[in-house]
């Protein structure tokens, strides 16, 4: 449940991707978890047998945060090179810088000398034949770089500019028009071999000789509501597929999702701003509701027809992911079912259609979805993870799906595949082995052995891998350094920072130094958590406590990493005199699957139950006033907010909800259920875990906020809950904030956002 926010503080945060290999362009969003966590990381505390883990201290200093400081600009969580990528031949890393004026050139390091230089220079961009006039040439250029795409060969960069597409030379400097229509070309890519670029136009799929400059059009069928290679709202969304097509390895064959959204209800997002109200209908599939109907097509780049693969009888399915088997010849199709405990991978034979199934998983609860299925280039073995033996472990199979060898084990999991060597037969990945708070990079050989952790620092590590694994970029953060960008050998030794990311003006505020606490509760269950006092804590007095809670499915936010502006939030909300508590209930990620699937058919109860564990321990401190409890969170944290303020209405005083779930039918299908089943089978679960069910047991001072434009959590759900609350003649307060998304953001929405919360707090709690 959430937006696809910033990658490195989103995927930080929730505890997926943690690391990726260079051309496996993975910037989506995770379900349920964005918002809430992007808006800060840290905060938790627990029950009896408590441990204090100590941290690096924060730096002290004699300045006070603001909102208005907090989000604005420059960020307090410093500046990273945006847009970083390697060079397909990994001698370089790229990165967008920006210039006097305000735009975009891209710069590089070259990893074998260490230099520092200027790749692509906006303000000389030019179209073949073209000149620089004059007035022009310290002025903007009339190109703006936001994203650019390397070519295979490491030759040319391609540059989706203006609606259009356009082909950088690096030799010449020199830039060539792609495309010159009044259609947006979405979805751009190169061919493997480099010839051909490939996109998405008015929902179907073309490409471009860049030899010839002739246009293939490959299919002719997909408008609006059928949409060939094009993604609809809810995959993305909540099965982190990233693209709906695939280039064959020989570059002769591109395969495809196709998605017919015409079964799919539609619900109006409503622009309430312009003087007419605009209604942007949004195909969305509330839990129940039909999905859209996907197949999987591949078309000949010479003879456009589509051969349409077997994925079974039963259209009422997912398919999650899709890959290309190094012959070009196969493809390998993840097939998941609507319960979401089945996973099939499916080998179909790309001229055919024909498809057998090579491996099952199935699970008495519900699949996660992972990215980690490689097949090695000899095409005899692949890889695999499972959860099957409780935590998700690498299986390494022969082609024919036979299981060869459990590459790792143990009671820690595996987060992201890295990359592999296969010249060395060894794997790259990163998991939570040292400690469940943190994200560390290792490595095993496939036959099982040399299994080693390459990153030493205690925090958290997110990897880019070369595309040849010898060397490999570390975002490194903990809770008390913002993200340090670094290079480094394939063996763990660095050799230089990128951006070491000092950030001087944190040094000039009073921070306080969170602690990690582990917490027992009375049926033996250790809990995580994490806690902050005000830096001028004095152990005699009486301190109110604001509990930030997040409590959903898969998602952690008790984490030694950087939590950016909510982080700092926080710390603010501390210099003001309250202790800021979070702990990670049953159901949060990294402690295995039967810790998550606790939560199954019954959101709330069991979440509800652990953070009120942490209470209580709060309560047993004397510096805490037992009287003076908050709670506040964002998207599922915003649900659990309204759920414990309404099933603990005698804990809580005070509740800020922000773009909350308020009942679990309005939302997506594949999320919710996913952990809740359809509403059809479960309809207690959904009765009793729906905060609109159960107002009348409001007593606190509860705040809901809610962008109304919010495309993912609809603003519908304030609205139900409102009108459940006033016909139950409950007091509360409701901020909309107009024409804005989950995330809230934009033309200073955030600064009102927190200015709001913060003055709720101070004047109620």
């Amino acid at each position: 449940m959430g937006k696809r926010f910033e990658f490195l503080f989103h995927k930080l945060m929730v505890g997926k991707m943690d690391c990726y290999q260079s051309g496996n362009k993975k910037a989506r969003r995770r379900s349920l978890t964005a918002s809430a966590l992007l808006v800060s990381l840290l905060t938790i505390v627990g029950c009896l047998g408590l441990v204090v883990f100590s941290t690096v201290l924060a730096q002290q200093g004699k300045k006070q945060l603001t909102v208005e400081r907090i989000y604005s600009k420059p960020s307090l969580s410093g500046q990273l090179p945006r847009g970083l990528q390697w060079s397909p031949n990994g001698e370089m890393i790229t990165y967008l810088q920006p210039n006097k004026a305000g735009q975009m050139d891209i710069w590089y390091y070259e990893v074998k000398t260490g230099k520092r230089a200027l790749l692509v220079d906006s303000k000389k961009l030019l179209l073949e034949g073209e000149k620089i006039p004059p007035e022009e040439e310290e002025g903007k250029s009339q190109f703006q770089i936001r994203r650019y795409i390397w070519s295979p060969t490491s030759s040319h960069l391609l540059f989706p500019l203006q609606g259009d597409l356009f082909l950088y030379h690096l030799s010449t400097g020199t830039l060539k028009r792609l495309t010159a229509t009044k259609e947006m070309e979405e979805e751009p890519k190169f061919s493997p071999d480099g010839r051909y670029v490939s996109f998405v136009r008015n929902y179907n799929l073309f490409a471009i000789d860049l030899k010839t400059g002739q246009e293939f059009t490959l299919t002719t069928d997909g408008y609006k509501d059928v949409m060939n290679g094009k993604l609809d709202w809810v995959y993305p969304e909540e099965l982190e597929i990233t693209t709906a097509y695939w280039w064959s390895p020989d570059s002769r064959y591109v395969a495809y999702l196709q998605m017919d959204e015409r079964p799919v209800p539609e619900y109006p997002i409503v622009d309430f701003i312009p003087y007419h109200a605009v209604i942007e209908p949004e195909r969305y599939p509330k839990a129940g509701d039909p999905n859209p109907i996907v197949r999987v097509g591949v078309v000949a780049l010479k003879n456009p027809q589509t051969i349409w693969m077997d994925v079974g009888k039963d259209t009422d399915i997912y398919i999650p992911r899709v890959m290309w088997l190094p012959d070009g010849k196969t493809l390998a199709i993840q097939r998941l079912n609507r319960a979401q405990n089945q996973l099939d991978l499916l080998f179909a034979d790309a001229t055919t259609g024909k498809s057998r199934c090579v491996l099952r998983e199935t699970d008495s609860h519900w699949i996660n979805l992972h990215d980690h299925l490689y097949f090695l280039k000899n095409g005899e073995r692949f890889l695999w993870s499972s959860e099957r033996d409780g935590f998700r472990h690498f299986y390494l199979y022969n082609i024919d799906g036979k299981l060869l060898r459990q590459l790792t084990s143990g009671n820690w999991q595996v987060v992201s595949l890295c990359g592999i060597d296969e010249k060395k037969g060894i794997v790259y990945f990163t998991a939570t082995e040292k400690d469940v708070l943190e994200r560390h990079l290792y490595r095993i050989k496939l036959n099982g052995s040399g299994f080693k952790r390459l990153t030493s620092r205690d925090g958290t590590h997110h990897i880019v891998m070369a595309p040849d694994c010898r060397h490999y970029l570390d975002y490194y953060s903990t809770v008390v350094t913002p993200i340090q960008l670094s290079l480094h050998r394939a063996n763990g030794k660095r050799v230089a920072f990128i951006a070491e990311n000092q950030v001087a003006e944190l040094q000039e505020y009073v921070l306080s130094t969170p602690e990690f606490l582990t917490i027992t509760t009375e049926d033996g269950v250790t809990l995580h958590a994490m806690m902050i006092k005000p830096a001028d804590f004095d152990s005699t007095k009486k301190y109110p406590v604001i509990v930030h809670i997040y409590g959903g499915p898969h998602a952690q936010v008790v984490r030694n990493a950087w939590g950016g502006s909510g982080y700092l939030w926080h710390q603010m909300m501390a210099q003001k005199g309250y202790i800021i508590f979070s702990l990670d209930n049953r159901g949060s990620y990294g402690r295995g699957k039967a810790w998550e699937t606790t939560i199954y058919h019954r959101f709330g109860e069991v979440e509800l139950k652990d953070q009120l564990c942490g209470v209580e321990y709060l309560k047993s401190l004397p510096y805490v006033d037992s009287q003076r409890i908050g709670i506040w969170g964002w998207s599922y944290g915003g649900y659990m907010t309204c759920y414990a303020m309404l099933n603990a209405p005698e804990v809580f005083k005070v509740g800020v909800a922000v773009a909350p779930v308020t009942d679990w039918r309005d939302y997506d299908t594949i999320y919710t259920e996913r952990y809740m089943g359809l509403p059809k089978d479960n309809p207690e679960g959904y009765e009793v875990s729906s905060p609109v069910n159960q107002v009348a047991n409001l007593k606190g001072k509860l705040l809901i906020c809610h962008g109304t434009s919010d495309d993912n959590v609809h603003f519908q759900n304030a609205v139900q809950l409102a009108d459940k609350l006033i016909k139950a003649c409950k007091q509360f307060d409701l901020m909309l904030y107009p024409g804005k998304k989950h995330g809230i953001r934009g033309q200073n929405a955030r600064i009102h956002l927190f200015t709001k919360i913060t003055n709720y707090f101070l004047e109620n709690l």
